[in-house]
């Protein structure tokens, strides 16, 4: 075994342990690996950086612009009064509607995207019908899923897969090459979906609009007495904050309101204070001179004034530039005239020292803020409005074209008319060019995580196959399974490869095992394509814990889930298209 190689397998271990621990955002994480490759020597930098203008980055980055060109249209917005409509008829109805709704876009458009859009709606019809979210969310994430792996586009590890096969002289996949096997496994998942479901989903699971009432109860008015302390102190310095750590809303000052101020704001005599504060905190409060505790008219008057200030939830987005970092890192207040009284993380719902919290993709926060404020931050996609669901208008002058310029792109690879890549980039083109996009609107409907993240995961396909890795693991592989038939060997491939996907990223976990699987097929003597497909779905198919897809961590916190009730509801789901694939796959992909 040569020095490379030792270095190659050492930096892998370093770099799935780096994933399952979470110590680093995934994309930071995925550009550390590629960049100890370089270092090291395993990859000069151009290998190294070659997963940039690789083909399957480049697809994706089009795929993204042209996906959000068909958002931007408002044309998808359209139906959702029909869906709302129907949805309420009955639980059952409001499960099949959502699970068809969501399957079929992501079969085109990113899942996430499609996710985001169906969550307000979803909620919606919850809060209108009294269902509880945790009966409909995950269904609606697991959906996507099945949907995405349906078409080549339907999701970035499908591309991820195809590209890298064809770099190493296996034949690009087709549009619909593999629509037939993984329309199959839907219909089992939606058969599990519909039947097991609602056996195994949380029955009484609270609404979001509980959490939103159980962090009022914690704001509270404190008026501020002739004989306290703080007069004329900073808030930084108070005994307010130093002492008793509460979060500061806003400040009535001389009938004025305040939403806006810092730590180093002096409190004067008169002032009242809306703050955020736990009843142990409170109860301190009651005993400590100079602040007054009540309900005050003035206050009241003040805010009839400011009435466009509300409680407003959102949910953090797969990408979103709040992730990763606290409240005080990114001065949300001033930057943007809000603030955030709760969080709901991993299943813990979080009311005191806010400002510390580091914030995750799928966090849900109860903020408060002026409409237009909270419309900026969904703008600049750091959240998405969960509270209301407004119908946008549709452009029809910019949604035909959007569609027919979806529909061409799909059309053009699927007919062999040309790439996925020439035609995804000719698709995005055609966005920016007759306006349906602008220019800063086509960056943004770019998500630059998941690019950064593939191009810096590619590099251990890359490595692995320059150093004799791939061929190594592959002979090992052989050796240890050569007494069993092609279709076990893919079974215990597609096993393998969920479980990893579990814990590390899916698009890694593609990168790692595209190489090996096709040097296994190659030593084997069969056909590439089962086990490539078999990579791509145990890939995306994956439903046992929160954090295995953006979709499902995008769910866990408004559906108020538990990891747990992705265990009970995911793992049976998991080993059911396991088994199901093992068939499946070989069937429309001979040997």
């Amino acid at each position: 075994m040569s020095v490379e190689l030792i270095i190659t397998f050492a930096i892998i271990v370093v770099g799935v342990f780096l994933f399952v621990r979470d110590y680093f955002s995934i994309d930071t994480t995925s550009i550390l690996i590629m960049a100890m490759f370089i270092v090291s020597g395993v990859l000069n930098p151009e290998e190294g950086f070659s997963g940039f203008n690789h083909p399957a980055t480049i697809t994706l980055g089009c795929i993204f612009v042209v996906s959000g060109g068909v958002f931007s249209s408002g044309i998808l917005d359209g139906l959702s009064h029909r869906i709302i409509k129907l949805a309420k008829i009955h639980y059952s109805i409001a499960l099949i509607v959502f699970c068809t709704i969501s399957g079929l876009f992501s079969a085109f458009i990113n899942d996430t995207a499609v996710v985001a859009l169906l969550l307000p709606i979803a909620l919606t019809v919850c809060r209108e019908t009294k269902i509880a979210p945790s009966r409909l969310l995950m269904p609606i994430s697991f959906a996507a899923l099945f949907g995405g792996t349906c078409t080549l586009i339907g999701t970035s590890t499908n591309i991820l897969v195809s590209s890298y096969a064809k770099k190493y002289g296996v034949e690009e996949f087709g549009m619909f090459e593999f629509s037939g096997a993984a329309f199959c496994l839907l219909i089992v998942g939606f058969v599990y979906m519909f039947i097991i479901g609602p056996i195994l989903l949380p029955k009484n699971r609270g609404a979001d609009d509980e959490f939103t009432k159980k962090a009022e109860t914690y704001i509270t008015e404190l008026y501020v007495e002739d004989n306290c302390e703080d007069i004329n102190k900073s808030l930084g310095n108070s005994q307010l904050v130093k002492d008793f750590n509460v979060n500061i809303l806003s400040i009535l000052r001389n009938g004025v309101l305040k939403h806006t101020f810092g730590l180093d704001t002096r409190i004067m005599e008169g002032d009242i204070l809306k703050i955020l504060a736990p009843p142990q905190t409170l109860s301190r409060l009651l005993d400590f001179e100079g602040y007054s505790i009540k309900g005050n008219k003035r206050m009241k008057k003040a805010e009839d004034k400011y009435k466009s200030f509300n409680l407003y939830e959102v949910i953090i987005p797969y990408g979103s530039g709040l992730s990763n970092s606290t409240l005080k890192e990114s001065n949300f207040r001033r930057q943007y005239n809000s603030s955030v009284i709760a969080i709901r993380q991993r299943g813990d719902e979080i009311y005191d020292k806010l400002t510390r919290v580091m914030l995750k993709e799928g966090d849900m926060l109860i903020i408060l803020g002026q409409a237009e404020d909270i419309n900026n931050l969904e703008s600049q996609n750091l959240v998405v409005k969960l509270s209301e669901y407004v119908k946008k208008k549709t452009n029809l002058k910019k949604a035909i074209p959007a569609v027919l310029i979806g529909v061409g792109v799909v059309l053009a690879a699927s007919l062999n008319l040309t790439s996925i890549l020439i035609s995804a980039m000719v698709g995005a083109l055609l966005m920016v060019v007759l306006g349906i996009l602008k220019p800063i609107d086509a960056y943004k409907a770019v998500e630059w995580k998941v690019i950064f993240m593939m191009a810096g995961v590619l590099s251990m396909g890359t490595a692995l196959e320059k150093t004799g890795g791939a061929e190594l693991i592959a002979n090992f592989i052989q050796e240890s399974l050569g007494q069993y038939s092609a279709q076990i060997t893919l079974s215990l491939i597609y096993l393998a490869t969920f479980i990893s996907t579990n814990l590390i990223s899916s698009k890694a976990t593609a990168a790692l095992m595209t190489p090996i699987v096709i040097s296994l097929s190659q030593v084997m003597q069969v056909s590439e394509r089962p086990f490539l497909v078999a990579v791509m779905f145990a890939c995306s198919l994956t439903f046992m814990t929160p954090m295995s897809y953006p979709t499902n961590t995008m769910v866990y916190a408004p559906g108020n889930y538990k990891f747990n009730d992705f265990l009970k509801m995911g793992t049976p789901l998991n080993l059911l298209i396991w088994l199901a694939a093992s068939f499946v796959i070989p069937y429309f992909f001979p040997f």
